[in-house]
């Protein structure tokens, strides 16, 4: 019996203001409190509350046999207090059905892992907190930030305690094996590998309004019929993307959320099918081989590489400038200026630095609020050598006292 697995991010990072070189060493806030109330006010309205909403009335309507699972990182859930709680009460609205799980991911949706194993597993830990203090759930379900992914992560996971973790599910890794399986890292069977179908994700989260597709519009009963011909050939489909595919990214106007009022009734005409939660999947089905990934991969652009945050010699002196300043950070001891340093390791900075311009470009320009990926660098490196200077001056106080 075939169960589909959705799995929704959501994610809203703490954006930078304008920080120019003469407020170096004289001005220490650095959010664009304005921008971010903007952003998620407008995302609120156009996503989050219609489409909890909707997901609700399903769960509701089909009596508990449409389950849905969601990320939601450290930085998001923060916003929500401070300025929506109305959309943080949607959420617990959902998880209050049992019908929904939240996934574990790092607190400020970092690379972290790449730079500072000691990071990531606080922003883990610092992550499954919210989560249970929210939600009430103790997440057994790990996505790294953009299903960024290799066997050593599955392992690092794995020693965290963790059943199963999120990841692209990549066709020159599988070498002609389906995706809607359940897979193991080489050697590991402590964790099981939910594998994305990028085809019929994509199909949703970025085909969905293109009038050039040879397949527009799409349907509910297309869509489902596509689903349903994995029947024989698969265990789970996982159609995982960003939430914001709902009402922000698709527009209303689109058809989207229609769309998404009506999927769930057509898979489930077919009565071999399922709905599942990651962890309800990781506990139904045994794993069908070894998903073997050395080099690190993810979800972003056509490239499925880390490429979009570390192409380029600016992203990467920002993210080791960063993480120089980790340990000294720490070492103070002083809340407010270890957590104006955890936000900085955001990928949302690093991502608007991307000078990838070709197929990928407009999906990059689009989520940037910098006119340019150098004036993204700019302003961020400003920010840091005032971090910097601030340390150096705690320092001297500290030596002085």
């Amino acid at each position: 019996m075939p169960s589909v697995c959705f799995y929704f991010q959501v994610h809203q990072p703490f954006r930078l203001r304008n920080y120019d070189c003469f407020q170096i060493g004289h001005d220490h806030f650095y959010e664009d409190e304005q921008k971010n109330i903007e952003i998620l006010d407008r995302i609120a309205r156009k996503c989050y509350l219609p489409a909890n909403e909707i997901m609700l009335k399903l769960i509701e309507q089909h009596k508990g046999n449409f389950r849905i699972s969601y990320s939601i990182s450290g930085a998001a859930l923060e916003q929500f207090e401070k300025y929506r709680p109305d959309v943080l009460e949607s959420f617990k609205a959902l998880a209050r059905t049992g019908c929904v799980e939240f996934l574990s991911e790092t607190y400020y949706h970092s690379l972290s892992y790449l730079y500072s194993k000691d990071e990531f597993v606080r922003q883990i830990a610092r992550h499954k907190a919210k989560i249970k203090e929210h939600f009430n759930q103790e997440p057994m379900i790990f996505r790294n930030t953009e299903l960024i992914y290799n066997n050593e992560i599955a392992g690092f996971i794995a020693d965290q305690g963790f059943k199963g973790i999120i990841c692209e599910g990549l066709d020159h890794q599988l070498r002609n094996r389906s995706p809607n399986f359940l897979y193991n890292p080489p050697g590991n069977p402590r964790i099981k590998c939910l594998l994305k179908n990028y085809k019929l994700s994509d199909d949703i989260a970025f085909r969905f309004s293109n009038q050039a597709w040879d397949e527009w519009p799409l349907t509910t009963p297309k869509f489902a019929s596509w689903v349903h011909q994995v029947a024989g050939n698969g265990e789970t489909i996982n159609l995982f993307m960003d939430y914001e595919t709902f009402g922000e990214h698709q527009w209303p106007e689109t058809g989207i959320f229609d769309f998404l009022v009506h999927l769930p009734g057509e898979i489930l005409k077919h009565g071999d099918f399922n709905f599942k939660t990651p962890s309800e999947i990781v506990n139904m089905y045994e794993s069908r081989g070894e998903y073997d990934v050395h080099a690190l991969s993810s979800w972003a652009d056509i490239e499925r590489d880390l490429s979009a945050w570390l192409g380029n010699g600016l992203q990467h002196d920002a993210m080791e400038r960063i993480y120089k300043l980790e340990h000294p950070i720490n070492a103070t001891k002083d809340g407010n200026l270890m957590d104006r340093w955890a936000k900085l390791t955001t990928s949302d900075h690093f991502y608007y630095m991307c000078t990838k311009y070709w197929n990928d470009g407009d999906v990059h320009k689009y989520f940037s609020h910098y006119n340019t990926p150098y004036d993204a660098y700019i302003n961020y490196m400003n920010v840091v050598t005032d971090l910097e200077h601030t340390l150096e001056l705690h320092q001297e106080l500290s030596s002085n006292q």
